[in-house]
């Protein structure tokens, strides 16, 4: 409920979604300001600003906070690296890969179309996704509208491999 609290505050009033943070924090989450923004990786002057109403987050910052307090409410959801391609192209990838340490999840998003591929990548950053990885011809596009990473899918290997079966063909 800790999101939707946040979420509402701002649209309730001025000043309403630092009051809901500092609930969050404070009741639900149970965390000092400068426990979050390690965790976060929001600089601790940024949340004192924001929580002391001598700055209005912008719309980064509240995803971020959002992201965030999404992850600490819910231990159980998992950090993942949402993969956006065919699903012939990822049957065979690994369910997770390893990252400093802790396990990253690969999340397929299968898709068809470069609209569909788009949609996807909006979808996975809602999700939670880390970062997004995604053919070349999308990657521009969906850069542009995403606040997390985009990683386009570089396929050289397999390209040769194709342009060979060609040549036999020719």
């Amino acid at each position: 409920m800790s999101v939707s609290d946040l979420v509402n505050g701002m649209l309730k009033e001025e000043g309403g979604f630092q009051k809901a943070l500092k609930a969050v924090l404070d009741e639900e989450l149970k965390i000092t300001i400068n426990e979050f923004s390690r965790l976060s990786g929001i600089s601790q002057s940024t949340m004192y600003k924001i929580l002391e109403d001598k700055r209005e987050p912008n719309l980064r910052t509240v995803r971020n906070i959002i992201k965030a307090v999404k992850a600490l409410s819910d231990p159980a959801s998992e950090d993942f690296i949402a993969i956006i391609a065919s699903h012939q192209v990822t049957q065979t990838l690994p369910k997770s890969t390893a990252l400093n340490g802790r396990e990253i999840f690969l999340r397929e998003y299968p898709v068809s179309t470069v609209e569909d591929a788009i949609v996807a990548a909006v979808k996975a950053e809602r999700d939670g996704a880390l970062a997004v990885v995604c053919a070349p011809i999308v990657t521009p596009t969906v850069e542009r509208i995403l606040s997390i990473p985009v990683s386009p899918v570089i396929p050289q290997a397999s390209l040769m491999r194709a342009v060979e079966r060609v040549k036999d063909s020719i």
